[in-house]
């Protein structure tokens, strides 16, 4: 999956983390961009649907980051929308999610420029129309 891909609605947004959920593995970074509501969350929501979570994925404005285990990797699920510095991040404890082999998926990493680790997968969300358009890029050479 690459490219520009149009999602008429949140279900399709969805799916969309579901295909994501076949692609990344342990230790990967995935960075969402994009404005509020535009669906971010929602796309987590179906990657770990897809890895097997049947519970509530509550978005971690407030706690920064929520996390999840599955027989096959470890998820933090970061947004950062709220993240006052730079040194709130590092007082999280970021780095320990990057040394243990979790798949890191954050909301807003612009705000953690210079500290996240490169994206395997980078997603910029935009609204079009009724719906959005989902701009995903692998292995982007500048975040």
């Amino acid at each position: 999956m690459i490219g520009e891909v149009f999602a008429a609605d949140a279900d399709r947004v969805a799916a969309i983390g579901g295909t994501l959920a076949e692609e990344l593995v342990g230790g990967d970074s995935c960075h969402l961009s994009g404005p509020l509501g535009a669906g971010k969350t929602t796309l987590v929501r179906g990657l770990l649907r897809a890895l097997g979570h049947e519970g509530l994925v509550p978005s971690p404005t407030f706690t920064l980051v929520e996390t999840y285990d599955f027989a096959q990797m470890r998820v933090a699920h970061f947004d950062l929308f709220r993240l006052e510095s730079i040194e709130e991040l590092e007082t999280l404890g970021v780095r320990d999610y990057f040394a243990d082999g979790t798949l890191c998926v954050f909301e807003w990493p612009e705000r953690g420029q210079g500290l996240l680790p490169a994206p395997r997968v980078l997603i910029e969300f935009d609204y079009h129309g009724d719906g959005r358009l989902l701009t995903i890029t692998r292995n982007p050479t500048a975040v």
